[in-house]
């Protein structure tokens, strides 16, 4: 079956394209070419063979089933990169291909380019998403709905609010995706055990022209064995598919045909049954949470992975790049996903009101026991509510008419601050501040591909 098909919850052609096998040998002929240029410029190789190095990189094409039987015999794809590289060039011009460096340079670097790159993409979708979220946070500011706690109605909240803390939680993620992008990757150059040996007296400046020539920034030490910044990068992507997450959870819910308060707009004829007709899935949001399932899985493993030993891992390294591009294609797939679920989401405010009132009140319960409680005291106030609407939910009355036939409450308050306090829109708190709030601190996240 065509993996296309199989991976289709889990990936997306764009993620594809940044961070598969061509991505990573394009980088690895990179990290080569900078290399020699580097060098050259301080002596180390002649200018003339670094330019022919860094042309045959452009140019050479390796042959991926060389490079596959490369890994299986020695563990690295860059011996046999450095292979076809010496290939094309003259005997005296290949002796410097690769000189003072150790596979792991050249894969780790590689991979931190391709993670400029994944990290960009991930970076844009979880934008798009947050700008989404807070469209729908300033079209349903103050648009009242249920508030849910341990998924049972509690007080009022405004659908407003809801969509910027979705809005906020997504833009967050996006902003430690862009730190993690800019400030934890940086170039591997170590050598054989982290020395720099190879590389002679000006070995320092040579790592840092290499970095340089790369634009990526350079680490105090080689971090082959030390393997925080691959973590935080994990962190921060699992981040970002939480956030993805919690969106398609709310959405799920609120969806469901009992709450009906939001829907899904089909997209190319989605969201139906094989056998039942009448439904219509939050296929969009079901999506959501697979990808995001499988990315924060995947950043559970990366942290979980066994520590690697000495000076170079045996095995422990050679874990990472599969589990990483699992979890950057899952993440992609969550954000960009979550961003077309918002943009379609279609908000239904009269079943949200009617949700609101099917309780009789009782979600203001906390309001009417404010009001009395300035009067009778807020433990007392306290349990005449819960009487009332305990007897209301037992009878065929109202709450207001409940409480206002209780001893303690005829003639202590008037039916008007009744009747207020079980307006709803009277008790938002800061609800509208808080989505104002949110919506002044969404701003776009700089998510650019580093060139």
């Amino acid at each position: 079956m065509d993996d296309r098909v199989t991976t289709a919850f889990t990936s997306t052609p764009q993620m594809a394209a940044a961070v598969d096998d061509s991505a990573l040998v394009r980088h690895m002929l990179a990290v080569e070419a900078a290399l020699a240029r580097a060098s050259a410029a301080h002596g180390l190789v002649p200018a003339g063979a670094a330019e022919q190095i860094a042309a045959a990189c452009t140019s050479v094409r390796p042959d991926h089933d060389e490079l596959r039987r490369g890994v299986i015999g020695s563990a690295t794809p860059v011996i046999a990169l450095v292979g076809a590289v010496r290939a094309v060039l003259p005997p005296d011009v290949a002796a410097h291909v690769h000189r003072g460096a150790t596979t792991q340079d050249v894969v780790d670097t590689a991979v931190v380019l391709a993670l400029r790159d994944a990290l960009s993409l991930l970076g844009a979708a979880l934008a798009d998403a947050a700008s989404a979220a807070a469209s729908l946070a300033a079209r349903y500011r103050d648009t009242v709905l249920a508030g849910r706690t341990l998924l049972q109605q509690a007080s009022p909240t405004t659908f407003g609010l809801k969509a910027a803390g979705w809005a906020v939680e997504l833009h967050d993620a996006a902003g430690r995706i862009a730190a993690a992008r800019d400030d934890r990757l940086s170039v591997q150059l170590g050598g054989a055990v982290g020395t720099l040996a190879a590389l002679g007296p000006d070995a320092l400046a040579i790592a840092d022209g290499f970095a340089d020539e790369l634009g990526v920034r350079r680490s105090p030490l080689p971090w082959h064995t030390r393997r925080d910044r691959i973590i935080d990068v994990a962190a921060a992507v699992a981040t970002g598919a939480a956030a993805c997450e919690k969106v398609a959870v709310d959405v799920i819910l609120l969806a469901q045909t009992e709450v009906g308060e939001v829907r899904e707009r089909p997209i190319d004829g989605g969201g139906g049954s094989s056998t039942l007709p009448q439904k219509r899935n939050a296929a969009g949001s079901v999506g959501v949470r697979v990808a995001a399932r499988r990315a924060l899985d995947g950043a559970g493993a990366l942290v979980a992975h066994p520590p690697h030993e000495h000076e170079r891992a045996a095995g422990a390294w050679q874990l990472e790049w599969a589990t990483l591009r699992d979890l950057l294609l899952a993440a992609h797939a969550a954000a960009t996903r979550t961003a077309c679920v918002l943009d379609s989401l279609e908000v239904d405010v009269e079943r949200m009101a009617a949700n609101l009132h099917a309780t009789g009140g009782a979600t203001l319960a906390e309001s009417l026991s404010a009001v009395l409680g300035d009067v009778i005291g807020w433990g007392p106030a306290q349990e005449v509510v819960r009487q009332a609407v305990a007897r209301a939910a037992a009878s065929d009355r109202s709450l207001r008419d409940e409480l206002l036939d209780h001893d303690a409450v005829r003639g202590a308050v008037s039916t008007t601050m009744i009747d207020e306090a079980l307006d709803p829109e009277r008790y938002l708190g800061m609800a509208g501040a808080l989505v104002d709030r949110a919506l002044a601190a969404v701003a776009p996240v700089d998510s650019e591909v580093t060139p």
